[in-house]
């Protein structure tokens, strides 16, 4: 597969901790380095990583969670040219497990939103979300 890379942002709010928040991202996308952002109110955890192994995580929690199918379809909804974007709730993500969102309606402390940027996005959605073993 082509070069991958991932971009991570989540909001923290002042009533949440930076550590939980980072925690959530790492639940989905590993260890990937991660840095915080002052905001007007709250603070922005921005993370990047290149490569399919910052996948890995979230390849394996789709199958653990059976949940291929949805993902298949919400990534697909968020390709956009070389990129797909989608969003998950953090305090599901913060338990171990995946969620996906709207932007905001759905997740009250505001979700992680992620962007995946590859030559071939469908060939990497087919990777993430395929049935075999």
């Amino acid at each position: 597969m082509d070069e991958v890379s991932v971009h991570v942002e989540a909001e923290i709010n002042p009533t949440e901790s930076e550590e939980r928040v980072k925690r959530a991202v790492e639940n989905v996308f590993g260890s990937i380095p991660a840095e915080i952002k002052p905001l007007r109110k709250g603070s922005l955890l921005v993370a990047e990583a290149i490569g399919t192994e910052t996948l890995s995580k979230l390849y394996n929690l789709l199958r653990r969670e059976r949940i291929r199918d949805a993902a298949r379809k919400i990534l697909f909804e968020g390709l956009d040219g070389k990129a797909a974007s989608f969003c998950l709730n953090k305090q599901v993500a913060y338990a171990g497990h995946i969620s996906f969102s709207k932007d905001t309606a759905e997740s009250p402390l505001g979700p992680i939103r992620a962007k995946i940027r590859c030559e071939n996005p469908r060939m990497l959605i087919g990777w993430l979300t395929s049935k075999d073993v």
